[in-house]
C-alpha cells in the first residue's frame, strides 16, 4: 500500500499520451479529429464510440506494450502509488494471450492488470478471457465494461459461471454497473457475479436494499466524477454523491477512468473530488485509503 494516490479504474485505450496517439495514428494512416476529448453530457454511447479511434492504432503488440509502459510512467509522475490498468485484450487484433503478455511486459510489475469482458459478449468468450488471464502472473482481476444494449443476447447474469471461475483462480471481480442505470444492476453484480468492486455506481442511493448490500459486503465503489459528467450520468462534478457515500460508511475511491479522453490526472481528479460540497479532508483521506486497500492482489 502506497502513501500517494490510488487509481484503480484507468482504461488503457482511453489513457494514451496525446503525442503517442498522434505518432501511432500517423504510422498506420489513421486521421485524427482536431479534438479527441470527451465533452460534458455526450452520453455513454458517444463516449464508447471514441474508443474505436484509439483501438484502431492499438492493433499491434508493440503499441499495447508501449502504452501500458507509458501509463505506469505517467501515474508514477502523478504520485499514484497504487495503480490498476484495465483493457479488453480481445479488441486488439491479436491472440488474447499475446496481447495480455504485451501489456504485462509494458507494466513490468508497476501495476495490476484487469481484463475487461464486454457487455453482450458470449459467456464462452468471457470464460476464455478468465482462464487465459488466470494463468498469468500480474493479471489481478476481471471486469465487465461498456454497457447493456437492447440488442444484446446475453445479460450480466449470463457471466456468473465465468466470474465464479475467476474467484476460484484468485482473480478480483469488478463490474461497470449503475452508471446512470438502475441501482438493481449493482445488486446483480454483487449477488450473482460476486463483484467486490463496482465501477461508477452513480445510482447506488436510489435503492436502499442495494446500498445496504454494498455496506454489508464491504464492496468498494470506483468513483469517476469527471467521466460521469462527460457521459451525462451526473450534471456536474459538484453533484457527485461521493461525499455522501463516504459519510454513510460506503467504501469508495477516486479514479480517472480515461486520462486522455477526459483530459485529467489523478491529482486533478482528487482536487475536484475535494471541492464537491460535503467533502472534507478526512473523507477524502478515507477515499484514498479505500483505494489502496481495495487493490486486487494475487
Amino acid at each position: 500500500m502506497g502513501a500517494g494516490l490510488s487509481d484503480l479504474h484507468r482504461h488503457l485505450d482511453g489513457s494514451l499520451r496525446k503525442a503517442t496517439l498522434e505518432e501511432l495514428a500517423a504510422h498506420v494512416g489513421v486521421s485524427l479529429p482536431a479534438d479527441i476529448r470527451f465533452r460534458a453530457g455526450m452520453g455513454l454511447d458517444g463516449a464508447l464510440a471514441c474508443f474505436r479511434l484509439t483501438l484502431s492504432v492499438l492493433q499491434t503488440l508493440e503499441a499495447v506494450r508501449r502504452v501500458a509502459a507509458e501509463m505506469c510512467e505517467d501515474a508514477a509522475a502523478d504520485d499514484v502509488t497504487t495503480l490498476e490498468v484495465r483493457f479488453a485484450p480481445q479488441l486488439h487484433g491479436q491472440p488474447i494471450g499475446d496481447v495480455i503478455d504485451a501489456a504485462l511486459d509494458g507494466i513490468a510489475g508497476r501495476a495490476g492488470l484487469v481484463l475487461c469482458a464486454l457487455y453482450g459478449e458470449d459467456p464462452a468468450s468471457v470464460m476464455e478471457l478468465v482462464e487465459t488471464g488466470g494463468a498469468r502472473r500480474g493479471v489481478v482481476g476481471v471486469d465487465i465494461a461498456g454497457g447493456p444494449a437492447p440488442g444484446h443476447r446475453w445479460e450480466m447474469a449470463s457471466y456468473a459461471e465465468a466470474f465464479r471461475r475467476a474467484a476460484e483462480l484468485g482473480l478480483g471481480r469488478t463490474v461497470h454497473a449503475g452508471e446512470g442505470r438502475p441501482a438493481a444492476e449493482i445488486g446483480v453484480a454483487i449477488e450473482v457475479l460476486g463483484a467486490q468492486r463496482i465501477g461508477h455506481g452513480t445510482t447506488l442511493e436510489d435503492d436502499p436494499r442495494v446500498l445496504d448490500l454494498v455496506l454489508e459486503r464491504g464492496v468498494t465503489i470506483e468513483a469517476c466524477p469527471t467521466s460521469n459528467v462527460h457521459t451525462g450520468v451526473i450534471a456536474a462534478v459538484e453533484d457527485h454523491p461521493l461525499p455522501r457515500w463516504l459519510a454513510r460508511g460506503v467504501k469508495a475511491c477516486v479514479n480517472t477512468d480515461n486520462t486522455l479522453f477526459s483530459d485529467i490526472t489523478a491529482a486533478e481528479e482528487h482536487a475536484r473530488a475535494r471541492a464537491i460540497p460535503g467533502m472534507t479532508d478526512a473523507l477524502l483521506a478515507r477515499a484514498i485509503t479505500c483505494g489502496h486497500e481495495a487493490a486486487f492482489t494475487r
